[in-house]
């Protein structure tokens, strides 16, 4: 079989791999950013904690996956991404950390300046990923300033960690927060009870028309500052993608307003797969577009392994994928029931 069959199905891979991740992490991120605003005491806090407590550090599998998956079926491109944004990603990785020891640390002494600063912690480490996961791809999207020479293996890179927030990039970052905000909002509907859950489903309502906003601004500024909508004009059918992913915003909106708040999560889940899926399809072949000099851009021809490194992972990805969802799935379902009050102050393994 052709190795560029291969080099497809292991983009489509990538592509899913991140959609899904940003599915799963994003209302565990948007829980954690807005907790702030949602909770009213101690307890809680620790309701929404516990809420997001069980699947925070599954959902993180996907990123592994999907960062491993980069390094073994494209090294050029996780080379260069993991040199030339060191920075960025340096900080993006401190922020994950810190989350994930604020949960497990908050609760073990029986402090409020302890509590405070740890629920603080969580409120910082939550918004960073969010706002920088949505600069990288925006700036993934617009192309950075590099030059590879493939022949001669010379690559030098022209940006710097400022350069990355440019207008785009935070933009794209806005939405990403906006996205995950909507998103936590509504799982904290859904997973609580009472006037915390009323006011997780008053927040989505009351944040859906920013992120609207946002997300018209996103798809104007989209088509002058970047490439994406190449593909879509030369394969108009594949429009279908962006369509799903307005029709599933519009219908968050339709069942929030209704008081659906499950239905309104599951449109929530679909919307961010479907952006994510939006600007993968219009990056192909590419992974990362140089805003330099378009011989330049590190394609998944040009920065794949060998044939034979591609047929291992299939077969690998064919086992452990599905493995993985039914674990997921099995999870999800054993944890399905809201958190109370009673769950919480009854439970000494609670957070």
């Amino acid at each position: 079989m052709d190795i560029s069959v291969f080099q497809i199905t292991w983009f489509v891979l990538w592509g899913v791999l991140w959609a899904v991740y940003f599915m799963l992490d994003g209302f565990v991120l948007g829980t954690g950013f807005l907790a702030g605003f949602l909770a009213r005491n101690d307890t809680e806090k620790r309701v929404l904690i516990n809420a997001v407590g069980p699947v925070w550090d599954g959902n993180e599998v996907w990123l592994v996956t999907a960062g491993g998956a980069t390094f073994a079926a494209f090294p050029t491109t996780y080379a260069l991404m993991f040199s030339n944004l060191y920075s960025a990603l340096i900080l993006l990785l401190f922020a994950l950390i810190v989350r994930g020891v604020s949960f497990e640390f908050r609760g073990k002494i029986d402090n409020s300046t302890w509590k405070k600063a740890w629920d603080s912690a969580i409120i910082v480490s939550s918004f960073l990923p969010a706002l920088l996961f949505g600069v990288a791809f925006g700036n993934i999207f617009k192309g950075i300033p590099m030059r590879n020479d493939f022949a001669a293996i010379n690559f030098s890179y022209d940006g710097t960690l400022i350069g990355l927030l440019n207008p785009y990039g935070l933009l794209t970052g806005i939405l990403f927060v906006l996205l995950f905000a909507v998103h936590g909002s509504l799982y904290a509907a859904i997973k609580t009870t009472g006037d915390l859950s009323k006011r997780g489903a008053d927040l989505a309502n009351k944040l859906w028309l920013p992120l609207l906003v946002v997300a018209v601004a996103f798809l104007g500024y989209t088509y002058p500052a970047t490439k994406l909508y190449g593909n879509y004009l030369e394969t108009p059918v594949l429009l279908i993608i962006p369509l799903i992913a307005v029709g599933s915003l519009l219908l968050v909106k339709v069942f929030v307003s209704r008081g659906s708040c499950h239905k309104a999560f599951l449109f929530s889940c679909l919307t961010i797969l479907f952006v994510v899926f939006t600007g993968v399809t219009g990056l192909f072949p590419n992974l990362i577009p140089s805003n330099i000099d378009p011989a330049s851009n590190l394609t998944i021809f040009n920065s794949s392994s060998s044939l034979l490194t591609l047929k291992i992972m299939t077969v690998v990805a064919a086992i452990c994928v599905p493995t993985v969802i039914c674990y997921k799935i099995w999870v999800y379902r054993i944890f399905r029931a809201r958190v109370t009050n009673e769950d919480v102050l009854g439970d000494s393994e609670a957070y």
